[in-house]
């Protein structure tokens, strides 16, 4: 081996070092921010796209998290998890489904994706991009385990306030999964009984109880 491709190789490991010690510093600070909020609201638009089947699906909703618990609205349902019990309201039926949750290493929920890269993945920091005058730095976290729903997750991280501004899932079927997020709000004291699905204010609502 040459010194030339010797010094090659070696500045190309101490480049992926770099790059991976460099995306893990934003991850943290995003990951710190959050846990520091204690609730927040925030608006979400879905895009669904599979370019060999011609898929292109867009949906707009909204999200309240608080700690392990979420409600998303969205795509005509309602999602509340208290991370006992799931329950899935179709308001055009006037239905609910309940079911109890389980939660499984490498689940992706609104509430884990904002440290769902301390296990099972690596990280490559891209070229930032900008967003309607903001810049974001863009991290790919690439999973370590070959049977992964998702193969990779891509962040779009703000560098003005590590505020998570997008996240994109890319299965194996050729299928991303786009969440951008906007109107954060963390300026909300959301309780406990927010993450709770109220019969009492569904008149009539049809419960088909799973557990």
């Amino acid at each position: 081996m040459t010194k030339k491709l010797m010094f090659g190789l070696v500045f190309m490991c101490m480049a992926t070092l770099a790059s991976a010690q460099n995306a893990k510093a934003i991850l943290d600070a995003m990951s710190t921010k959050y846990k520091a909020i204690p609730s927040f609201t925030s608006n979400i638009d879905y895009t669904m796209v599979n370019k060999a089947d011609g898929v292109n699906n867009t949906f707009e909703g909204s999200i309240a998290v608080k700690g392990d618990m979420y409600s998303l609205k969205m795509g005509g349902q309602e999602v509340i998890n208290n991370g006992i019990t799931v329950w899935t309201y179709l308001p055009d039926d006037n239905e609910v489904n309940i079911d109890n949750h389980s939660a499984e290493a490498g689940d992706i929920t609104p509430s884990s994706i904002y440290t769902i890269y301390k296990n099972g993945f690596t990280y490559v920091l891209l070229t930032p991009v900008t967003v309607a005058g903001k810049k974001y730095d863009v991290i790919d976290l690439i999973s370590t385990d070959k049977e992964a729903q998702f193969y990779k997750i891509r962040l779009e991280i703000a560098q003005s306030d590590k505020t998570l501004g997008k996240f994109t899932m890319f299965d194996n079927e050729g299928s991303e999964f786009s969440y951008t997020i906007s109107n954060f709000n963390s300026k909300v004291n959301l309780k406990d009984s927010d993450f709770v699905f109220d019969e009492a204010v569904h008149s009539g609502v049809e419960v088909i109880d799973l557990r």
